[in-house]
């Protein structure tokens, strides 16, 4: 490589992502999958002693499957080809068989390809690779974000050993923040920031065990920091999702929409009847009014009625068939019965509480025995094995935990005690008297 290859190399890698720039180059510099590399690991000697076999790296996004590619390739002495299942065709893969084919037998070097994503090739393009690896002319190294078990064909399956990468936790996440933070030569050292703890601990929560996710928010973030400080406030900047604008010379259409839900919520039909014929009579499109009838139907009357999902819903097929100005008759029924129906909103609630815990905690493991478990290897990981099939129980229950170890015992659904919903709320109190389960508040 001449002067002006360096320096375009460094050149580029400047300009990169900070997540790019950040990828360690060492298993030293490597953080997370203790399991793999950590001393006395099986991965972790195999590398150093330079005996690396045929491997499916399967982990989620960010994990560091790629990172980890390269972190074998720096430390082996084989031929080391990294090959892209996104931008690969089939001429390119008889090229890489061909260059790792004479690399054998010119040189003597064994090689090791690195297909990233190989869960898109198909199964033609994975079987062009078996005789390769079967007679010994490379190693490959799959990484993939999906079970491997379906992904992966059987015959190429069986000659890899498979390892699973765990989403990065919060604090492995924060450790990699701060190296970046404090370097000098790839990250943002150079700069003099510093950022607050609880800034670092709030982007590794939002991250979902993805560091690439992480060291972009830090690197947006600190073009935010006007102070020199990463404060709490600028990282929610920095993730903040765009909000939906509505036009300024539509307000009083949104004004009648919401008196209209207001009043059907507070149970007053005749309120409601007077702001559906406000909008009929201003020309309001009669499916938009039914929509926000079928969302109020779950929102606000949920289980303390079911019946009344099945009404907006039969409401507007109802319409759909008959059209107006007969549709104004079945419009003015399903409004009256959603206004006098028993109102909960504890399922509307439910659900935000725990997409709301799911933004928080990220991608918690599923509990190996409620995995599905179809392949050989899926049971040989442990999946399924425990469980319990309810219906062989008396009553079809029997105790058992079905969210995430983490989460054990954590309540999202809370039936108030009218209308159907004080039939769900007394069996959820058996339930869970019968299961002698403890939750937590």
């Amino acid at each position: 490589m001449d002067l002006f290859s360096v320096a375009a190399e460094r050149d580029s890698l400047q300009n990169a992502p900070l997540a790019e720039r950040m990828r360690p180059h060492t298993l030293g510099d490597y953080m997370g999958q203790e399991h793999l590399l950590g001393p006395g690991k099986m991965l972790r000697s195999l590398i150093e002693s330079d005996q690396v076999p045929s491997l499916i790296l399967w982990g989620p996004p960010g994990s560091g499957k790629t990172t980890l590619a390269r972190v074998i390739a720096n430390a082996t002495s084989a031929h080391f080809i990294f090959f892209s299942a996104i931008l690969t065709g089939v001429k390119e893969i008889r090229e890489v068989l061909k260059e790792a084919e004479d690399e054998l037998k010119f040189h003597g070097k064994r090689t090791i390809l690195f297909v990233d994503e190989i869960h898109r090739f198909n199964k033609s393009q994975q079987d062009a690779f078996l005789p390769y690896v079967e007679r010994g002319i490379f190693t490959i190294i799959g990484a993939t974000t999906e079970n491997p078990s379906f992904e992966v064909i059987a015959p190429l399956l069986s000659r890899c050993k498979v390892l699973v990468l765990n989403s990065l936790t919060e604090g492995e996440i924060a450790a990699i923040l701060r190296h970046a933070l404090h370097d000098r030569e790839r990250g943002l050292g150079a700069l003099g920031l510093s950022a607050d703890e609880e800034a670092l601990a709030f982007i590794a929560e939002q991250s979902g065990g993805d560091a690439r996710i992480a060291l972009n928010t830090l690197e947006t973030a600190s073009r935010l920091a006007k102070t020199g400080v990463i404060s709490l406030e600028t990282t929610r900047e920095a993730l903040q999702k765009k909000a939906l604008l509505y036009d300024k010379g539509g307000e009083e259409h949104y004004n009648v929409i919401s008196a209209f839900i207001k009043s059907m919520r507070g149970s007053d039909p005749d309120a409601a009847l007077y702001w559906l014929a406000r909008m009929l009579e201003a020309g309001e499109d009669p499916l938009f009014i039914i929509r926000r009838m079928v969302i109020l139907a779950s929102e606000d009357i949920g289980n303390a009625d079911p019946r009344a999902l099945q009404v907006a819903v039969a409401a507007l097929q109802a319409f759909q068939l008959v059209g107006m100005p007969e549709g104004r008759i079945i419009l003015g029924q399903a409004v009256t019965y959603l206004a006098t129906a028993p109102k909960s909103n504890a399922s509307y609630i439910g659900i935000d509480a725990a997409m709301a815990e799911v933004r928080k905690s990220g991608a918690l493991p599923v509990p190996l025995h409620i995995r599905n478990a179809p392949t050989k290897l899926m049971k040989e990981l442990g999946y399924h094995e425990g469980y319990r099939y309810a219906h062989d129980y008396p009553d079809g229950f029997v105790p058992q935990e079905h969210l995430p170890e983490r989460l054990s015992g954590r309540r999202f659904y809370e039936p108030q005690g009218h209308g159907y919903e004080k039939s769900i709320r007394e069996r959820m109190e058996w339930l869970r008297s019968v299961s002698g389960r403890k939750d937590k508040e």
